[in-house]
């Protein structure tokens, strides 16, 4: 039996449910979710591995109209897997209506000779009658080579989905090892769990304006404790205030949900020194941008 191997990127416009979905397929909780916009800011590769089959996911940013230079590097990083990948997945929700956000995608579409999948997510929320007109809908724009509905929550019709994935693929290369599920370092897994607390505790425009770097994770000599440094940026000095909270409250709360699903994540005792710190209007700034990776 051959083996086939190939990329995809699944692209939508924010909050549709494309972390939640890869999550699901992998069996791992590699991405953050949110119910806020914008939550993945990178392009971040995770690897699904059948029995003759290996698919490299690209989560990408949600493409949405950007308000700054990351909101930039976002749409950016989105838009230029479209021509370096073996199947897009264009992931829609329960939304009867096409927005102004899935039509410039469409139009994206019409111009890539990549193979497209549409995946309807939400199912499990939507009456029959709403999934055919979103069907329907989607399917005058002629530019998918299937269609499936499915729920990236709870998993309905995921089979399904990566027997269509597999269909499109090449005969290609084990690309990475098969018990590996994901490219990027525990240093960043680790940082994006503490932006995901932060994002469940703050609120309006604040996570948006907040970057975490961990600066050291080392293991303590002899002992099962793992010390875990990390920096906390934000762009004002009242946003500070609202991290740290009253009688530093809220830095705690963001602290203690963190160390606990980063010590599930590591296996270890983990000791961890949070610091937050003010470098205004790093959005906008390439040099920050760089300097937290995102670039």
């Amino acid at each position: 039996m051959s083996f086939k191997s190939g990329f995809v990127t699944i692209i939508g416009r924010p909050n549709v449910g494309k972390s939640t979905l890869i999550n699901n397929i992998v069996g791992e909780k590699i991405l953050i979710i949110s119910n806020k916009p914008q939550t993945t800011r990178n392009k971040i590769q995770t690897v699904y591995n059948g029995e003759d089959t290996q698919i490299v996911f690209l989560d990408t940013p949600g493409i949405h109209k950007p308000k700054n230079r990351l909101g930039e590097h976002m749409v950016r990083a989105a838009k230029d897997t479209l021509n370096e990948v073996d199947v897009i997945l264009f992931l829609v929700d329960d939304s009867t209506t096409i927005g102004p956000g899935d039509k410039y995608i469409l139009e994206l579409l019409r111009d890539v000779k990549t193979p497209v999948i549409l995946g309807i997510n939400k199912i499990d929320i939507m009456e029959p009658s709403a999934f055919k007109s979103i069907y329907d809908t989607y399917s005058e724009y002629d530019v998918f080579d299937d269609i499936i509905g499915l729920s990236a929550i709870n998993g309905k019709n995921i089979e399904k989905l990566i027997e269509k994935i597999s269909d499109k693929l090449p005969e290609g290369p084990q690309y990475f090892p098969a018990d590996m599920i994901t490219d990027q370092p525990e240093r960043f897994i680790v940082s994006e769990i503490i932006r995901e607390k932060l994002l469940h505790y703050l609120h309006e425009e604040i996570p948006h304006g907040v970057a975490v770097v961990v600066n050291l994770m080392r293991k303590r000599e002899g002992k099962d404790i793992i010390d875990v440094d990390v920096t906390i940026y934000c762009e004002r000095k009242s946003h500070k205030a609202i991290i740290i909270g009253k009688n530093g409250k809220k830095i705690k709360g963001v602290g203690k949900s963190s160390r606990e699903e980063i010590e599930r994540l590591l296996g270890s005792k983990v000791y961890m020194e949070i610091w937050v710190k003010v470098k205004k209007d790093w959005r906008d700034k390439e040099n920050m941008l760089r300097n937290f990776g995102y670039d």
